[in-house]
């Protein structure tokens, strides 16, 4: 059995009833404010600050609610940020060369392109584009190998913010055993790396899972990221479970956003439990922005 050991309650977590709601918005806010002070120290050395480039193709609004969200965040941090927007009929060749132009310019710590993008544009290809160098979404092939191999590399953003909302709880990781439910490039699979570098002992489950609820029960640590509404029951819980929601989906009935979990009803079985809206989404963001300080860093300190 592993041990669960708090030591202190963080202000970002706050108590619920008989869980701790891991509050995204308060740490995020907390993380952000440290930075501001850090860019403030950086600029002071280096002579300017670190900066970030956002590319948006077309008019998708919750591409450009995210996008909003990243370049607040770049102000709040104190950032450069450079926004460039795009038609959505632009060609492929067209995004490869704006990519490259940034690439380039050496004033350009981070780029990222926001996703999804149009049907005939690869993102394959537009991922591949951006310089490893430059990679803050951590997405490049040879950011994603050097993760699976132990070597030095920029983490993708929701994994790396999971991780540290779970340091938050005062949780230790080592030796607990994880569950991740969802596979995906982006979640799933670096999530599951993660947590394995911190020795816990995890398991991914997915949608072919035989005795998903029975798998699922038996984690401390269980991270939904499947994008289904309410997947996670109160039945497929551990008491005491730490519960991270990392789905972001529309509630059919009401039109609110709601999460992977049940929240209302997963939220007494809990220990500690992070919220929809509110709680993994502006983690990523912050973690966005520890990425383009820790670029910045590898370019300044060559």
């Amino acid at each position: 059995m592993s041990a669960r050991i708090c030591f202190t309650v963080p202000i970002s977590v706050t108590k619920h009833l008989s869980s701790m709601i891991i509050d995204g918005k308060q740490l995020s806010a907390k993380l952000k404010e440290q930075m501001a002070e850090q860019v403030v120290e950086l600029k002071a050395k280096y002579g300017r600050v670190p900066s970030l480039a956002v590319i948006l193709v077309g008019e998708n609004p919750a591409s450009q609610s995210y996008v909003r969200g990243k370049i607040k965040a770049c102000e709040v941090c104190g950032f450069e940020s450079i926004l460039i927007t795009m038609p959505e009929t632009v060609s492929e060749a067209d995004l490869l060369a704006e990519i490259e132009r940034l690439n380039a310019d050496e004033k350009v710590d981070g780029v990222l392109v926001q996703l999804p993008l149009p049907k005939h544009i690869d993102e394959e290809k537009v991922i591949d584009a951006i310089a490893l160098e430059k990679d803050v979404d951590g997405f490049h092939p040879d950011n994603v190998a050097n993760l699976w191999l132990g070597k030095p590399c920029i983490k993708p953003c929701t994994p790396k913010g999971v991780m540290r909302m779970i340091e938050e709880c005062g949780f230790n990781v080592s030796g607990a055993n994880a569950v991740v439910v969802g596979r995906s490039n982006i979640v799933g699979k670096p999530m599951a790396k993660l947590l394995l570098d911190a020795n816990a002992t995890v398991t991914i489950a997915h949608s072919r899972t035989k005795n998903l609820a029975e798998v699922c029960r038996g984690a401390d640590i269980l991270i939904a990221a499947v994008g289904r509404a309410r997947m996670i029951t109160a039945d497929m819980v551990r008491p005491g479970a730490i519960v991270i929601d990392v789905g972001v989906n529309r509630d059919e009935t009401t039109g609110k956003l709601c999460g992977d979990v049940d929240f209302e009803n997963v939220k007494d079985i809990a220990s500690h439990i992070t919220p929809v809206p509110g709680g993994v989404g502006p983690m990523t963001i912050t973690m966005l922005m520890q990425n383009t300080i820790e670029c910045f860093l590898r370019k300044m300190e060559k």
